[in-house]
């Protein structure tokens, strides 16, 4: 009876340590706790079973009250970042010729220093792949810079060179123009599409070279990019052109019925945008002139013209 009573009392307390380590109640069996920090205690939030009180603290164990205390004593640097062509993770030798204490370095110690220092920046970029990635990551900062492209969209970017360069596609197509057609599909990745003439006009190639660099990445990347929706460019195009909100939602109402009655098919998304807004701005009292709305969508007065006539004609709508 003695044994069995041991084994019962043994079984029990594997139980409740499997239940706690598992986060698991041993009262009521629920699996949603609350892990108080401040006292370390893990907490059921059914019934309120404290389920460990010696939790561990991962943080540091040091205390900031300002951003500047706060950078001044983390012993880390920043996560990576797939648009540095090291990625963020190469060791940086600083130029202050101190040691950790503060004190001065002997004259014998900073010539070793500088060497090593020397030598460490030739060795980050000591391939052609390094060099290449140097060149690129910079250019895709400087394009991404001047067209406000955010952060997520610039990593994307760097991730679609990466693979191309990884592939060879490089060879034989400049730098620059591998990384505005990567730039150009990691927008319409995150559907946030920017017209080809808009990023020609930040680099020196013209729209022909980039949309080789464009289709042959498609080509052998295998990469799933959505096609450009014209509603996806009311906003932008409407903002430039200083329309109210009114003209916008009917913009995409008319684009809507457009796409039910298959007139999309086929038509460049920007002319269709740029015809859409048009309709909207007569139908609303904001009107903008064929000539502006062209300018501002980077289309020709004739395709906005166009459009709009089969807007009018198919869909019904009176502008008069």
């Amino acid at each position: 009876m003695i044994g069995l009573a041991s084994r019962q009392a043994k079984s029990r307390k594997q139980k409740e340590s499997i239940g706690t380590a598992s986060n698991v109640c041993n009262a009521c069996a629920s699996e949603v706790v609350f892990i108080d920090q401040a006292r370390g205690e893990t907490i059921c939030s059914n019934c309120g079973l404290v389920l460990s009180d010696r939790s561990i603290d991962l943080g540091p164990e040091w205390r900031a009250f300002t951003a500047d205390e706060q950078n001044a004593r983390q012993r880390v640097g920043g996560p990576a970042d797939w648009s540095k062509f090291d990625q963020g993770l190469t060791t940086i030798i600083g130029r202050q010729n101190v040691d950790a204490a503060g004190r001065k370095l002997t004259s014998t110690r900073r010539a070793q220093i500088h060497r090593l220092r020397k030598w460490q920046i030739r060795t980050k970029v000591h391939s052609s792949d390094k060099r290449n990635l140097a060149v690129a990551m910079t250019e895709l900062h400087r394009i991404s810079s001047q067209l406000s492209i955010p952060y997520s969209i610039r990593e994307t970017s760097a991730v679609i060179y990466r693979k191309a360069l990884r592939k060879r596609l490089t060879r034989g197509r400049t730098i620059l123009g591998m990384i505005a057609a990567s730039l150009y599909l990691a927008c319409r990745v995150h559907k946030v599409p920017r017209p080809l003439e808009e990023i020609v006009d930040q680099i020196h190639i013209t729209r022909k070279e980039l949309s080789l660099c464009v289709r042959l990445i498609l080509r052998y990347l295998n990469l799933k990019v959505p096609q450009s929706s014209p509603v996806e460019f009311v906003h932008r195009f409407g903002t430039e052109l200083g329309i109210p909100g009114e003209a916008k939602k009917k913009a995409i109402d008319i684009l809507q019925l457009a796409r039910e009655e298959r007139l999309t098919i086929g038509k460049d998304p920007k002319g269709m945008a740029a015809a859409a807004i048009y309709v909207a701005s007569i139908l609303t009292g904001s009107r903008r002139t064929q000539l502006e709305i062209a300018r501002t969508a980077r289309v020709t007065e004739v395709t906005v013209r166009n459009r709009y006539k089969e807007m009018v004609e198919k869909l019904g709508i009176s502008t008069t």
